[in-house]
């Protein structure tokens, strides 16, 4: 068996003992484990995280092949976070994953215990479900649970542009206009600040669009958008940055 020294020393080399102590004992929860949530639970795992719980409630298909961290031809039909954790377990056995399939909403929240976790993190595709999650936490969590979320991921090319800011200092991001329009309409909104991983960038699609449920965000209409891996994984791992800095 593979020591967990020996897996981390250039973890530890960088950051030190100390700090390394305090990513072990980290929880985290991550909601929505597509192309961006797969690659922030990779990112973690990879950085000694050893306590996270991922949540979704779909199956991997051949179209998340091309941007997810656990879809190859081999897991398609398989339950997402179970193949998922199977890979992380793979990179460090000694990990206690829990995976979970289910969705978010404001019917199941209660059953997530939050409060249990030090980071939320929000990979959601699903406006309503996100715009939920994101007034739980916010509103209901204590301030020593650190929340971050990320914006749409599809249509883009240029990671150049990719970028983390506080919510509502947002621009250009359909998705984040979306939830603001969401919370006005309902006047229901965070009751504190929280930061997003986002880009400005918005490209056409060239190709064929097909049409999907309407409580997925969109641009313009509902719609399957494009999206590549490098893309949706610098998503990914720029979350993972965002609470393994805060253990340093």
């Amino acid at each position: 068996m593979i020591e967990q020294k020996e897996i981390f020393d250039r973890t530890e080399r960088l950051v030190g003992e100390d700090a390394m102590r305090r990513i072990r004992e980290t929880r985290v929860i991550i909601f929505g484990i597509g192309g961006v949530g797969s690659w922030c639970a990779e990112g973690l795992i990879r950085s000694g995280i050893m306590n996270l719980t991922i949540v979704d409630s779909d199956f991997v298909c051949a179209s998340n092949i091309n941007r997810q961290a656990m879809a190859t031809t081999k897991t398609i039909d398989k339950v997402k976070v179970e193949a998922l954790k199977l890979k992380l377990l793979d990179i460090n056995p000694k990990a206690n994953i829990t995976s979970i399939q289910s969705i978010y909403s404001s019917e199941t929240r209660n059953s997530f215990h939050l409060e249990e976790f030090d980071f939320v993190i929000d990979a959601i595709d699903s406006l309503a479900h996100k715009a939920e999650l994101i007034l739980h936490a916010t509103t209901d969590l204590p301030d020593s649970v650190k929340f971050f979320s990320s914006m749409g991921a599809a249509l883009k090319m240029d990671p150049m542009q990719i970028r983390t800011d506080e919510f509502w200092n947002v621009k250009g991001c359909p998705l984040a206009r979306a939830l603001r329009q969401r919370f006005k309409r309902d006047h229901r909104f965070p009751k504190r600040k929280f930061r997003v991983v986002y880009s400005p960038e918005l490209l056409p699609n060239k190709g064929i669009v097909h049409t999907q449920p309407t409580d997925t965000w969109s641009v313009q209409k509902a719609q399957i958008n494009g999206s590549m891996v490098h893309i949706t994984a610098i998503f990914g791992f720029t979350l993972a940055s965002m609470i393994l800095r805060e253990c340093l």
